[in-house]
């Protein structure tokens, strides 16, 4: 564990280095803020729930997080200390526990960084406090999970680029599930709209708290997690 806590403080001091973790949160605040400001103030400010957020600010993650997630392992690979890294007396698994911590920082950040809305709404109104937290849980669980989909995609090059552009297009492919479940009927539309990011969302924005939709995120974390630590272990014995 120490290890893997020493990969976290490195990774996070990188991401401040770097001035892709600026632009990705100045990006953020900027849209969350757009989108507050028009869905909030314009239209709806006599309606005081902080489901006004979260609809917006979740889907803002789906070209943020592939930003912020797609230098962890694949900066490694592009200036040659992977080698380094995975000969290491840290085992695989710290290694992208380590990284997998400084992400989830990160997107610990950007949701508590939202936090200031529904406090401007608190002025125009009562918010339902159970609501409120479990909506704000359902943002942490979801970027969390699409932060594991990005450091998975993050091993599977040394560009970039490339990285974040794999990472956006399985991130998109389990966002429009449910979409794609309409085309289909019966228990195979029940069976694949299970697998849905944003359908786990649904109780928990209306202040029901059922484990299962936490259990959700939290195997599909583990999942994408596994599946990085077998992409290292297959280039560790290349």
């Amino acid at each position: 564990m120490r290890r893997a806590m020493a990969i976290c403080s490195k990774e996070l001091q990188m991401y401040f280095y770097s001035p892709t973790a600026y632009v990705a949160f100045a990006i953020y605040v900027l849209l969350s803020s757009v989108m507050f400001y028009w869905n909030f103030v314009l239209t709806n400010y006599s309606i005081v729930d902080a489901r006004v957020v979260v609809g917006n600010t979740t889907f803002i993650y789906l070209f943020i997080i592939p930003l912020l997630s797609m230098r962890l392992v694949s900066e490694e690979f592009r200036q040659g200390t992977d080698e380094m890294l995975l000969t290491s007396p840290a085992g695989i698994g710290e290694i992208v526990f380590g990284k997998y911590m400084a992400a989830l920082t990160l997107m610990f950040m950007l949701v508590v960084s939202s936090l200031i809305y529904p406090w401007i709404m608190s002025a125009f109104g009562d918010l339902d406090a159970s609501v409120l937290w479990l909506s704000y849980l359902s943002m942490f669980l979801l970027g969390a999970a699409m932060m594991a989909v990005g450091l998975f995609a993050s091993t599977l090059s040394s560009n970039q680029m490339v990285a974040a552009i794999a990472a956006f297009v399985i991130l998109l492919v389990l966002w429009l599930i449910d979409w794609a479940a309409e085309g289909f009927g019966g228990k195979f539309k029940e069976w694949i709209i299970q697998f849905s990011l944003t359908g786990r969302q649904i109780n928990l924005q209306k202040g029901i708290f059922q484990l299962a939709d936490v259990l959700f995120y939290v195997t599909l974390i583990a999942v994408f997690l596994v599946l990085s630590i077998q992409t290292l272990e297959r280039k560790r014995w290349r």
